[in-house]
């Protein structure tokens, strides 16, 4: 018997992070998965990605694409559609940027994990056009519309959809009229763990630019007054380094295990971004630390407020100055233990039962007429 022929689409390869993280996760589930993108950089991503067979779209041979493959937006439904995936009968799209659009066979199964519907259509639109140059915003402003009926009309091709939080199954509610389950990204919390000695300095990990809000922390903890470290880089940086006062050090990076060392030995960690999901909060978790974070997104769905961290409810200075002045008198109560078990929750195991349990469900209800998806259907039973 032929195997199932399996691809996963993942927008662009150009860096190792969350949903490259979750890309791993996927190929170790189905391990003679091919990869279909729009950039791909050999260099960027891990040796196991490139282990695997990987197809380009045509964004790939256009001028600068490696680094400015955000410009060639307009360009990518039509380079999708144009990808050739008759020979496979289980797609997965990783979406985040454009890659769920593709074109596949009436009896394959389209399943779609959703890290977000692109931010810069939707509810993030005012902010990126706002921050954007003249010729960008113009260019926005004549594209975007046809971009986003793109969108939504090649959602509705998709058999399945997950979210990776419940915040973003409401923004794929919202901006593609679809429901989605949720199976949270997979972290590797076993990676980490308590240390015995907490220092007295509180601890941001991110990129610098805008919407991470490495502006707000700098600010506030200049006017406290207490230790800071602040790990990461980005536009922002130099902004960041100016308005820092003495109080606060900045390193652009750490390598795995003296980040793993920060986050077990900060007094809390500071998030206060908007994520979809939000890694950076679990990690602190597993290694025993509280967080403080901005109370929407998908860090609703991994921390637990009064128990592993703080929620505060406005992107501003003062809501920020007094969530830690309020931390300070809760301290006593956290218990690293809870903060531990919560992180464990995210385990990359319970990602796997999650995906093979919907895939099975969804397969269940609409069974699959063609032999190859059928044994796929048969295996996850």
């Amino acid at each position: 018997m032929t195997p199932p022929r399996i691809v996963i689409v993942h927008y662009w390869l150009v860096a190792m992070r969350g949903g490259e993280r979750v890309l791993e996760r996927l190929l170790r589930l189905y391990p003679g998965a091919d990869i279909i993108t729009h950039v791909y950089d050999p260099t960027a991503v891990s040796d196991f990605i490139a282990s695997h067979r990987i197809r380009t779209t045509f964004i790939q041979d256009l001028p600068g694409a490696r680094r400015h493959y955000q410009k060639y937006l307009p360009l990518m439904p039509r380079a999708l559609e144009q990808m050739d995936l008759s020979e496979y009968d289980l797609v997965i799209s990783s979406e985040s940027g454009p890659s769920k659009g593709v074109i596949v066979r009436p009896d394959a199964f389209h399943l779609c994990y959703c890290h977000s519907p692109m931010r810069y259509l939707w509810d993030h639109y005012h902010q990126y056009r706002a921050s954007a140059g003249p010729l960008a915003r113009a260019a926005m402003s004549a594209t975007f519309p046809a971009l986003r009926q793109w969108d939504v009309t090649s959602a509705q091709g998709v058999d399945h959809i997950v979210a990776n939080s419940h915040f973003i199954a409401r923004r794929i509610r919202k901006s593609w009229g679809r429901s989605a389950d949720v199976v949270h990204p997979p972290v590797d919390v076993a990676m980490f763990q308590k240390s015995q000695t907490i220092g007295d300095h509180y601890l941001w990990v991110g990129q610098m630019t805008p919407y991470k809000r490495a502006d707000l922390v700098a600010d506030a903890f200049t006017r406290l007054g207490l230790p800071l470290l602040m790990v990461g880089t980005g536009e922002l940086a130099r902004d960041i380094a100016k308005r820092a006062g003495p109080n606060i050090r900045i390193v652009e990076r750490l390598d795995y295990a003296g980040l793993r060392q920060a986050y077990a030995d900060c007094r809390a960690l500071i998030f206060p971004a908007e994520e979809d999901f939000g890694i950076i909060p679990v990690e602190a978790n597993a290694a025993g630390r509280p967080v403080i974070a901005f109370g929407r997104g998908g860090v609703r769905d991994s921390i637990v407020d009064q128990v592993t961290g703080l929620f505060f409810d406005r992107q501003e200075t003062d809501a920020l100055i007094d969530a830690v002045e309020r931390f300070e008198r809760w301290l006593p109560d956290f218990e690293s233990d809870a903060a531990v078990a919560n992180a464990e929750r995210f385990a990359p195991e319970n990602f796997d039962a999650g995906i093979v349990r919907i895939v099975s469900r969804a397969l269940y209800r609409d069974p699959p007429q063609s032999e190859p998806v059928a044994r796929l259907f048969e295996a996850a039973q």
